[in-house]
């Protein structure tokens, strides 16, 4: 059976989550194959996925990415990205493959 599966990207810059962005993949294979296509296209997925708004407080500014590191600690970050989950339709408990942008580079685990 097909699942979607994403690459998620955090956009950071000088420290802050200013958006999001994503890619939907549609897959029957298995949980470490689909990892693996996750990670193998996580570069080049960048420039064609779609941009989502990062959320900001009631003054306008954006999260901390230290703060997003202990939401994420708490498995709590799956809450921000509810649009992006919304948009395709994805399973409960997808599969993700988040990847950070810092200040316009991707990091890869290579």
């Amino acid at each position: 059976m097909n699942e979607t599966i994403l690459n998620i990207y955090l956009v950071i810059k000088n420290g802050f989550v200013v958006g999001f962005k994503a890619k939907p993949y549609l897959s029957d294979d298995g949980d470490n194959e689909k990892i693996a296509l996750l990670k193998k296209n996580a570069k080049a997925d960048y420039l064609t996925s779609f941009h989502f708004d990062a959320p900001q407080n009631k003054y306008g500014a954006f999260m901390k990415y230290k703060n997003f590191s202990k939401l994420e600690s708490r498995g709590m970050h799956f809450q921000l990205f509810e649009e992006i989950f919304s948009k395709f339709n994805v399973p409960e408990n997808p599969l993700v493959c988040v990847t950070p942008v810092v200040d316009g580079e991707v990091k890869t685990l290579d």
